[in-house]
């Protein structure tokens, strides 16, 4: 099999490595960097458990070859919090809203509603609301049963408090 030269930034950190033609974006990540937060599940796009930020896209890198990302700027769930430890509003609505269970799916979750934040910065509530649940239809979470992700996804439209400042209100 044939190696090729790659470098690539993930969560702001610069990557120089070789990999194998077939090698697969989210087994790089994992296996050939420890960026083990990036959980392969169906490993056919299917799940979403797998989804990084290339580039500013979410994309299901067990789709991606790691050669096709040669000079692209890459988020896992490892950076989408601050340097100080501060959650991205992403995580810190699934946390108020009870959104994970396991785990597994979160990463995945966490990363495509943090790319349509970025992107519906300046839409509507309603419009964000929409992008975000459009989002969810590309995961499996066979946990939560959805709910708590759903009441995030209404907090991060500013429809709704958190599930703990609702209760506080009652």
């Amino acid at each position: 099999m044939s190696e090729h030269g790659i470098e690539v930034t993930v969560n702001g950190h610069r990557h120089a490595a070789r990999v194998e033609a077939r090698t697969s974006l989210g087994e790089f990540l994992r296996e050939g960097l420890g960026y083990t937060g990036t959980h392969l599940g169906c490993e056919h796009g299917v799940c979403g458990a797998c989804t990084v930020m290339v580039d500013g896209a979410a994309v299901r890198s067990c789709l991606m070859l790691a050669v096709q990302v040669d000079g692209a700027q890459i988020t896992t769930i490892e950076g989408l919090a601050e340097a100080d430890g501060t959650l991205h509003p992403v995580q810190q609505a699934l946390r108020d809203n009870f959104g994970l269970q396991c785990g597994f799916c979160t990463p995945g979750i966490a990363i495509s509603l943090a790319c349509v934040m970025q992107e519906e910065a300046g839409a509507g509530e309603g419009a964000r609301e929409n992008a975000l649940v459009r989002a969810m239809s590309g995961h499996i979470c066979r946990c939560t049963g959805y709910q708590g992700i759903r009441r995030a996804i209404r907090q991060l439209s500013g429809h709704q408090p958190a599930a703990d400042e609702a209760e506080a209100v009652a």
